[in-house]
């Protein structure tokens, strides 16, 4: 327990910090900008989601490698995987940069987004794309620093740069008048600077291990990490993608409903982010035990982590139920319509009761991801997935939007089930990447 939460309370409070980028953005733009505003970040916000998800997925699978090359102390071949990572990582972030910046128009389109809103979607998104590099950078360095064991030194720089980000966002929002444009604008500098400096202390941090690389890239390597890193993105992207083709179905129901959905998932993803690290801790823990040859101590870690979030859920559970109001009216201007706060009501308050559910799920994922059994792994997202999307496009045209909230959580515990029921036979114990 002592080992674990050292380990991932770091995570957890740097990828909450991380979520005040878009957190920010929403409240600002929909207090000083309107319902039509929120409502076009909030359409942009699920397929920007989806970016990140991949940097971070990646760079998940690129850490258990390197994780397992630390444990067992192979520094040279260490070395070799992160300088493929960072190359790797990098000519795909450019690349999904580009094709963003071709279709953002297009996408947003296919989306359904509500006519008032697709302009301001679009130059959101397209400032967006132009930073993609750095978001992609950023959380793959934050993966290489906790391979290492380092997780407190990329949490510093995410709170310096989060904080740049709410001042930026104020100053061109509020006194600039910029509008959406400006947010994108504050996201864009504050991250680019944070991987700067990032990238700058993490060579620094690389220069202790005195053997040298066996060469700057490596097909091996490459080959090793695409076998944890493609299901790990397929894991982290699952919600997005759900978030995303379920965004559709929402748009479909008009600005006011999209901005109160909008407003309440931005909450949900920041509850689902101490889940997330605890997720990831767990790979790097696993990865990390099996490469020293301590099997023995996942179990023990495992045991930790439900405990950890049982609490979490708990808590959670408890501020959306007595403080769902306050939290809505947060992210909307004065006078606020009683649609959009009536969704965003209804959704914190029904989705609060089952964040231990995503919690245990995350968990037990992030162990199978560790050992690098990937195949029922992946099979478990994806059927996460299916019931999340078919529930939506065939139920909430029918009978409603609420009919989005149930597939959540039904999803969730699909997934679980059979995640779990796999760790259970031990076969994960048998893998052996490196």
């Amino acid at each position: 327990m002592r080992a674990l939460v050292k380990f991932s309370i770091p995570m957890i409070i740097g990828n909450l910090f991380q979520q005040v980028y878009t957190i920010v953005d929403s409240a600002i733009v929909g207090h000083y900008n309107g319902e039509t505003a929120l409502a076009a970040v909030g359409a942009s916000y699920a397929l920007t989601t989806v970016f990140i998800s991949i940097a971070i997925g990646g760079g998940i699978g690129a850490s258990v490698i390197i994780s397992q090359h630390f444990g067992a102390k192979r520094y040279a071949q260490m070395k070799t995987a992160i300088y493929t990572a960072m190359l790797t990582f990098l000519g795909i972030s450019i690349l999904l940069a580009g094709f963003g910046l071709l279709f953002s128009r297009q996408i947003m389109t296919a989306l359904n987004t509500p006519a008032d809103a697709l302009e301001i979607a679009v130059v959101y998104l397209n400032i967006y794309f132009y930073g993609l590099p750095f978001l992609f950078m950023y959380n793959i360095l934050s993966s290489l620093f906790n391979a290492l064991g380092k997780s407190r030194i990329p949490l510093y720089f995410l709170i310096f740069s989060s904080l740049l980000n709410v001042v930026l966002d104020w100053y061109m929002v509020a006194v600039l008048e910029l509008s959406v444009p400006g947010a994108a604008y504050a996201t864009f500098i504050a991250q680019g600077f944070s991987t700067i400096l990032s990238f700058l202390v993490f060579l620094k941090e690389l220069r202790k291990y005195a053997e040298k690389a066996d060469g700057i890239f490596s097909r091996s390597e490459l080959r090793l990490m695409t076998r944890i890193a493609l299901p790990s993105i397929l894991q982290q992207s699952t919600v997005s993608i759900g978030m995303m083709l379920v965004q559709a179905v929402v748009n479909g129901f008009g600005t006011q409903i999209l901005a109160g959905f909008s407003a309440a998932m931005r909450i949900e993803t920041l509850c689902i982010v101490p889940m997330s690290a605890i997720g990831s801790a767990l790979s790097s823990y696993t990865a990390q035990n099996i490469g020293a040859n301590r099997k023995d101590r996942v179990s023990q870690g495992y045991r930790a982590a439900n405990i950890m979030i049982i609490l979490i859920a708990v808590l959670l559970c408890m501020i959306l139920e007595l403080f769902h109001t306050p939290i809505i009216t947060m992210f909307l201007d004065a006078v606020p319509s009683t649609e959009t706060v009536a969704i965003g009501e209804s959704y914190l308050k029904f989705i609060g009761f089952f964040f231990c559910m995503v919690g245990f799920k995350m968990a037990v994922d992030g162990i199978l991801r560790g050992a690098g059994d990937v195949k029922v792994f992946t099979v478990a997202n994806l059927v996460n997935l299916a019931i999340r999307v078919q529930l939506s496009w065939f139920c909430a045209p029918a009978w409603g939007v609420a009919m989005i909230w149930y597939a959540v959580p039904l999803g969730w515990f699909a997934n679980f089930c059979i995640s779990f029921a796999h760790y259970k036979t031990g076969k994960w114990k048998m893998k052996n990447i490196v």
